[in-house]
C-alpha cells in the first residue's frame, strides 16, 4: 500500500505579507507547479509537494507545505505521466476552488470545542456514555490524525474490525454514529469540509443471544420470591413496561389513582433525576387495578407524603439503587423461582412480549414503552411467545386441512389410518 500523505507544516508567518501588517490574512494565492522528485531504492514512488492554504488550531490562516506519495514508478513510469497527476491535483488549489482545511487533530478537537462545547448540551446519561465510547474506542486509533486525514474507507475498517473484536453490533452502531457526530459538528463549525462518516455501513445486524423475557408463570414465581419494596417495583415494571430509571424517579404528585393512571415526567440515572429519554417517554400511562390497590396500599404504609415524595425511596427519602436492587434482590429471586437472572430491561421485553400475545396494536405497545420508533418496538422489545406460535399454526392448520383428525383423536380411535391430506 502506497505511503501515506505527510504533512510539513512551514512557518506559517512566511505565507503573510512582508510587512506583517496582515499576519492573519491568507496569503495572496499564486499560480504554482509544484514539486516532483522520486523517492525510494527498491520501491521508489513519486512524490509531489506544493503549498497550501490551511486553518490554524486557533482558527486563524496560515499556510503549509503539503507533501503526498501520487505514485509507484514502476506503474507512472514517465516524469510526464506523474506531472499530468500532479497538475489534476493542484487544479483545484490554482482555480481558486480549494477549501483551506484544518490542521487540528480528532483529538484536539474533541478536548477544545466538543467537549465543552456539545457535551454539555446532552443529557448526563449520554454525556457519560459518549466520553467513555471517545476515550476508550474513538480516539486511540484517531486522536492524533488531523480531522481532513480521516477517510470513509478508514472509518469502514475500524467498524468492521471492532465487530471482529466481539463488540455488539448496538456498541458499534453507536461508535459510527459518535463519530459522525464530531465529525458533523466540525463540518458545522467550519474545521472540516465533508463529513467521511457519511455513507459508512453497517453490516446485517445479528444477535449474539436470545434477548430474554419471561413467560406469565415465570412472573408469577418471581413475585412470590420477592419482598419490598423490590416486589412492587417489579410488579409495575411488568404491568407499566416503564424503564427502570422511570419507576425510581417516579413521585406521588404523578401518580392518580383516582383516574388510575401515572406520568412520566422525570427519570433517575445513577443518583441524579433529569427528563425522559426522548420526547415520547414523556408519557401517560394507564394503571391496572391491581396496581392501583398496590399503590394504595403502599402509600398508607409510608406515612405523610407530599406529591414531591418518591414513590419508592430509602428509609432517609433518598433514591434507591438500581444496582443494588438487581444485586441484592433481583438476581438472587430469580434463582429462587428456578431461572437464570434477568436484567431490568428483561421485564420492559416481557411487558412489551405479553401485550403483542394479547393482540395490543404496535402502535399502542410503541406509546405504552415511550419508544420514539415503531421499529424499536417490534423488533427490540417484542418476541413470539411458543404458545402463540403454535395456536397459530394450529388455527392455520384448522383453515387449510379441516377434515384431517389431530392425533388425540386417532389415539382414542384405535389403528384408523389417518386419511390422505384434503
Amino acid at each position: 500500500m502506497l505511503e501515506k500523505s505527510a504533512t510539513l507544516l512551514a512557518d506559517a508567518g512566511k505565507g503573510g505579507r512582508a510587512n506583517g501588517k496582515d499576519k492573519f490574512r491568507m496569503a495572496r494565492r499564486r499560480y504554482q507547479t509544484g514539486c516532483l522528485f522520486i523517492r525510494g531504492k527498491r520501491r521508489k514512488v513519486w512524490v509531489a509537494r506544493w503549498r497550501e492554504d490551511v486553518l490554524r488550531p486557533d482558527g486563524t490562516p496560515g499556510r503549509v507545505l503539503r507533501s503526498e506519495v501520487i505514485g509507484l514508478v514502476a506503474e507512472i513510469p514517465t516524469r510526464r505521466e506523474s506531472r499530468k497527476l500532479l497538475d489534476a491535483r493542484l487544479r483545484p488549489i490554482n482555480q481558486g476552488q480549494h477549501r483551506p482545511q484544518s490542521t487540528v487533530t480528532l483529538a484536539q478537537f474533541v478536548a477544545a470545542q466538543f467537549e465543552p462545547g456539545v457535551l454539555p448540551t446532552l443529557k448526563f446519561a449520554t454525556q457519560e456514555i459518549y466520553s467513555l465510547l471517545l476515550h476508550k474506542h474513538l480516539l486511540p486509533p484517531f486522536g492524533d490524525q488531523r480531522l481532513p486525514e480521516i477517510s470513509k474507507e478508514e472509518v469502514q475498517r475500524f467498524v468492521l474490525e471492532k465487530l471482529r473484536q466481539g463488540l455488539s453490533w448496538e456498541t458499534v452502531d453507536h461508535l459510527r454514529h459518535l463519530l459522525s457526530k464530531v465529525l458533523g459538528t466540525a463540518v458545522s463549525w467550519g474545521y472540516l469540509a465533508e463529513n467521511p462518516v457519511r455513507g459508512v455501513k453497517m453490516p446485517e445486524r445479528t444477535l449474539k443471544r436470545p434477548r430474554r423475557f419471561l413467560q406469565a408463570d415465570e412472573v408469577q414465581r418471581l413475585l412470590e420470591s420477592l419482598d419490598e419494596p423490590a416486589r412492587t417495583v417489579v410488579l409495575v415494571a411488568v404491568l407499566t413496561g416503564l424503564r427502570i430509571g422511570e419507576i425510581l424517579g417516579l413521585r406521588w404528585g404523578r401518580v392518580d389513582l383516582l383516574a388510575g393512571s401515572l406520568r412520566v415526567e422525570e427519570k433517575l440515572y445513577k443518583g441524579r433525576f433529569g427528563t425522559p429519554k426522548t420526547r415520547a417517554s414523556r408519557r401517560e400511562i394507564p394503571l391496572a387495578q391491581v396496581l392501583v390497590r398496590v399503590f394504595l396500599a403502599y402509600h398508607s404504609r409510608s406515612g405523610d407524603l407530599s406529591p414531591d415524595d418518591l414513590v419508592f425511596a430509602t428509609r432517609k427519602g433518598t433514591p434507591l439503587s438500581p444496582d443494588n436492587l438487581r444485586n441484592r434482590d433481583l438476581r438472587p429471586a430469580c434463582q429462587l423461582a428456578g431461572f437464570k437472572p434477568i436484567d431490568w430491561h428483561a421485564l420492559r421485553r416481557t411487558h412489551s412480549t405479553l401485550l403483542h400475545a394479547l393482540g395490543t396494536p404496535l402502535k399502542v405497545a410503541q406509546a405504552q414503552l415511550g419508544h420514539s420508533r415503531l421499529a424499536t418496538t417490534l423488533e427490540v422489545y417484542t418476541h413470539a411467545l411458543p404458545e402463540a406460535q403454535r395456536e397459530a399454526v394450529t388455527k392455520l392448520e384448522g383453515i387449510l386441512f379441516p377434515n384431517v383428525p389431530k392425533l388425540h383423536q386417532e389415539a382414542a380411535g384405535g389403528s384408523e389410518k389417518t386419511p390422505p391430506l384434503q
